[in-house]
């Protein structure tokens, strides 16, 4: 069986050294971004089954890339949760708009996470 894919798109590298670290622990495989313009270059070489994804990044923020996955057949049904340090009913509303599954104040528990991960998967 194919391990599932989580893409995570955040531009803290120490963030993204954890969740590599407790993705892979539990069986799925990682990748990452640092940008939404990298998001979207990636997800066209392998595509995701979930994405956790940033609010705040460079050179195309998580609101643009979502809008631009969004347009691709093949991916607008890829589950998001949104990882974000902005209060959720600040950007609740823009990305409900969009179709996000999930929403996780930063920080978060990884173990409460990866329960998220596993129930959209």
């Amino acid at each position: 069986m194919d391990k599932k894919r989580v893409l995570v798109v955040d531009d803290d590298p120490d963030l993204l050294k954890m969740l590599k670290l407790r993705i892979e622990s539990e069986g799925f495989e990682f990748m990452s971004a640092q940008n939404g313009e990298e998001m979207l270059d990636i997800m066209k070489l392998k595509k995701p089954d979930v994405i956790l994804l940033d609010v705040m990044l460079p050179k195309m923020d998580g609101y643009t890339a979502l809008r631009e996955m969004k347009k691709e057949e093949a991916y607008k049904d890829i589950p998001v949760i949104v990882l974000t340090a902005k209060e959720k009913k600040k950007v609740g509303d823009l990305f409900a708009l969009e179709g996000v599954s999930l929403f996780m104040e930063k920080p978060f528990e990884s173990r409460e996470l990866l329960q998220k991960i596993r129930s959209l998967l």
